[in-house]
């Protein structure tokens, strides 16, 4: 039994912490971090233990009997059941502003989950893998046989996408809803373009990362042209 599933949760939320303070009074308005802060914590909060759970129920174990399980890292977390829950919960903490929530808490979240991915450091073997043999490759302990640090690989995508929504705002802030929804689009993508190098290869939800892509992409492209629509 080992607890470094706490290890990633702090990386992820000192990545978020971090950006907020960065973009608080720069690409959102400084009184807003808070607000931001406050939902983005939750949605985590109840996103870890939604799909904590479901792990567990999947895996055959009660969550009711054996509660300490919940922050031991078995089977890990259900990605489907905590995107859903924390997608849920944010918006409904911020529903009488959605739209422009989201976008401000587009850069922040996607670094949150490269934080997350970027954990895998903390626990042991979970960065790795199918085999390759690129020179960045990865090897577990007590093996010669190199692996793609595959976490690390999702980590820099969504890391690279966050500073790439920082710098949009910054310089050319789109319709309200488009940074959002691109947001959703690019977490499913990143793991969509990881999940041939897995080592549970097919046994993830595919289909799950290629609707969030699809509808992450379509959203933004409805919120982009709307105003368009509401002018004419």
């Amino acid at each position: 039994m080992e607890f470094s599933l706490l290890g990633a949760v702090l990386v992820a939320v000192v990545a978020v912490w971090a950006v907020l303070r960065f973009e608080a009074g720069r690409t959102n308005a400084a009184d807003c971090s808070r607000d931001l802060w406050d939902a983005l914590l939750l949605a985590g909060i109840v996103g870890l233990a939604v799909g904590r759970v479901v792990a567990m129920l999947r895996d055959g174990t009660n969550p009711i009997t054996t509660p300490g399980d919940l922050l031991i890292v078995r089977s890990g977390v259900d990605t489907a059941g905590a995107s859903a829950a924390a997608l849920l919960t944010f918006g409904w903490t911020m529903r009488r502003a959605l739209w422009w929530m989201a976008d401000a808490a587009a850069a922040a979240a996607l670094a949150g989950l490269a934080g997350w991915h970027a954990g895998c450091l903390v626990r042991e073997s979970a960065c790795l893998g199918t085999p390759t043999d690129l020179p960045w490759a990865l090897t577990q302990a007590g093996s010669p046989v190199g692996r793609h640090p595959v976490e690390l690989y999702a980590a820099l995508l969504l890391a690279l996408a966050a500073v790439g929504f920082v710098l949009w705002k910054r310089f050319a802030r789109p319709p309200a809803g488009v940074l959002g929804s691109l947001a959703i689009a690019v977490a499913a993508g990143s793991r969509l373009a990881t999940e041939p190098m897995r080592p549970s290869l097919g046994s993830g939800p595919v289909w799950l990362y290629a609707a969030g892509l699809v509808a992450g992409v379509g959203l933004a492209g409805w919120r982009w042209l709307r105003p368009a629509v509401v002018r004419t």
